[in-house]
């Protein structure tokens, strides 16, 4: 059980006086004592779970515990097979990047958009080009202008110290 998870009261683990009472089905059978609705349970045969402890007064259902534990860990793994983790793939760029360089790496930022992950591009200016930062950024606008069918800037090219640092995003498929 994960520490986010509360555990939930059974039985005789109920401290309160009344509870709001529902059946396995989800029917509403109102407000009853504490014994009562202890008896019920008994007497079907399945557990008196409380459901909302927060409520007033508290709500407790006529389940089995190990069926709706079962339940509810299944919907748990269903939910995290449909998420998509989106990954931040880097490229790293010089600002004097040849031709045949730049659009091998525009086909594998591409690639990467389209499979809807994040690219996070950085140019990096070593020695004499921190002199020329402009052609770093003539160079970002050039990869934006590129990968605009595939993806567009989360910000604009943010000169951070000695590198020019930017993120695209993946257009969202139609």
């Amino acid at each position: 059980m994960n520490a986010k998870e509360e555990k939930l009261r059974i039985n005789e683990e109920i401290t309160a006086k009344e509870v709001r009472l529902v059946s396995g089905a989800g029917e509403q059978l109102g407000i009853v004592p504490i014994e009562e609705a202890l008896a019920k349970a008994e007497e079907l045969g399945v557990d008196l779970v409380e459901i909302a402890p927060q409520a007033e007064p508290p709500v407790c259902k006529l389940i089995d515990y190990g069926k709706f534990l079962y339940q509810r860990e299944k919907k748990a793994k269903e939910a995290l097979k449909h998420q998509k983790i989106v990954e931040i793939k880097e490229m790293k760029l010089k600002p004097s990047i040849a031709d045949h360089d730049f659009s091998y790496r525009a086909k594998q930022m591409q690639e990467f958009l389209q499979g809807g992950d994040k690219v996070k591009i950085t140019i990096r200016f070593r020695g004499r080009e921190r002199d020329h930062t402009e052609k770093g950024f003539v160079l970002a606008d050039k990869v934006i202008e590129a990968m605009k069918e595939w993806g567009t800037p989360e910000k604009p090219p943010k000169l951070e110290g000695r590198q020019i640092v930017f993120v695209l995003n993946p257009k969202a498929k139609k």
